[in-house]
């Protein structure tokens, strides 16, 4: 990712105040409504060359950002550890190839897939979905000309993402980040 764009403060976005942790269904009404803003949507800065975001406040303690996707730009394989989320496109469109299987979280550096575990969604403007825990999957923006833009939430907020590489039919554990690392 580039360089977050500066924000002094977190950008407040409709939300249920409740003292229950939000499930992924809350995670995703969240999004769908976020999206639904023109104006906020409108207000992000994008570049040409990279992604640009911004944190949002997040329904019941999650996180929650608004993207920014210049043309070709994409996230690598990547999780998001034991959190939940929700992610919907508000502009634009975007791809999400994920595997439709849960992997092991601890313990390997390498896993050879089998045969149909890859899935790939095609979101357009309006269009997004939910995700459990341990969920792997790489998000592009596969235009040659248009920007995307998307909103995504998170539970509990991310304590790691761990990145992967992937040749064919191996997956291979690249790195581990962590909060401290985004900043």
């Amino acid at each position: 990712m580039s360089a977050p764009i500066p924000a002094p403060t977190a950008v407040p976005a409709a939300s249920s105040v409740s003292s229950a942790a939000p499930t992924q269904a809350d995670l995703f009404d969240f999004v769908r409504r976020t999206a639904a803003d023109q104006d906020l949507i409108a207000s992000l800065p994008l570049d040409p060359e990279g992604r640009t975001w911004v944190r949002l406040e997040g329904p019941g303690g999650s996180e929650a950002w608004l993207i920014g996707w210049p043309p070709g730009t994409g996230t690598g394989w990547h999780d998001h550890a034991n959190s939940v989320g929700a992610f919907l496109t508000a502009s634009g469109a975007l791809t999400e190839n994920s595997l439709a299987a849960r992997l092991p979280t601890d313990g390997w550096k390498t896993l050879e897939l089998s045969e149909g575990f890859d899935r790939v969604r095609r979101l357009r403007t309006g269009q997004g979905r939910g995700f459990g825990r341990h969920h792997v999957h790489e998000v592009l923006n596969e235009s040659p000309t248009e920007h995307a833009v998307s909103v995504h939430a998170y539970y509990p907020p991310l304590p790691q993402i761990r990145r992967y590489s992937r040749t064919g039919p191996l997956l291979r554990l690249e790195s581990v980040e962590r909060p401290e690392d985004w900043q």
